[in-house]
């Protein structure tokens, strides 16, 4: 199956379970993650109106980030040498860090995304507000909760998320903007169903808790094999690899 044949299935399974769950399905936004895409598969993503991009790591994203920004660039060059053609020209994209962010990662990640998914303790969020307030910045920030209590998972643990939703709000440089999630591997999609609405439990528990305000308001959670189950138990972010740009290429590194 070619990128747009993907897509448009893709897009087809997001407007039915959003409807399954009583919403639209422009209220789920599409992160597409280019871990294992090439370079055209990316672009072609772009044209084909995907405005966000996900990366698990740092050095991998920022290498993404220069090729895209480039192709942007040439793309707009090429509008305005002319500007009857058809030429389509890209928005700035949206990259979001959706893998496990190092302290001493924070400051080559940081300026490079809107968003980082993967605010998992306490420490990482001092150093993100250290770096922000030496900046005079303020990042939008995802909690990485560990709702299945998988032992190998990054997350804080379910019981905690809120305490920590009550510490990073004494942090005027960050912007908790809601939670993300991973469910377990598996064959059968229905066995996410617990953790993701286990996971909106505590989206809402903390959405009332005062620690947060109208800005807390974004559910990150399903992946190419559970989406539907996710968007179903209220998630309205989704960071979609394989079911766009196919299996993960043999021999790679994960």
């Amino acid at each position: 199956m070619d990128l747009e044949d993907a897509y448009a299935q893709v897009c087809d399974r997001i407007a039915s379970a959003a409807q399954r769950g009583g919403r639209r399905a422009e209220d789920v936004v599409l992160v597409a993650v280019t871990k294992y895409a090439t370079v055209d598969q990316i672009q072609k993503t772009l044209e084909l109106g995907v405005m966000d991009f996900g990366e698990s790591k740092g050095q991998h994203l920022a290498q993404r980030v220069a090729q895209i920004d480039e192709f942007i660039q040439r793309k707009q060059q090429l509008a305005a040498a002319a500007p009857r053609s058809k030429q389509l020209v890209p928005e700035q994209v949206r990259w979001h860090m959706i893998g496990h962010l190092q302290r001493n990662k924070v400051k080559q990640v940081v300026p490079l995304v809107s968003l980082v998914h993967s605010v998992d303790s306490l420490r990482l969020a001092e150093e993100l507000h250290n770096y922000a307030s030496r900046h005079d910045l303020t990042i939008d920030i995802l909690m990485q909760v560990n709702t299945a209590g998988e032992a190998q998972k990054s997350g804080v643990a379910a019981p905690a998320a809120i305490h920590l939703a009550e510490q990073i709000d004494t942090m005027m440089h960050l912007r908790l903007r809601g939670l993300m999630a991973m469910a377990p591997y598996s064959d059968n999609p229905e066995d996410a169903r617990p953790v993701f609405s286990r996971t909106r439990e505590i989206f809402e528990d903390i959405r009332s808790s005062g620690y947060v305000d109208e800005a807390f308001n974004v559910l990150s959670m399903g992946m190419s094999g559970d989406f539907e189950i996710a968007i179903e138990e209220g998630a309205n972010v989704i960071r979609l690899g394989s079911a766009l740009y196919g299996p993960k290429p043999a021999g790679s590194e994960d």
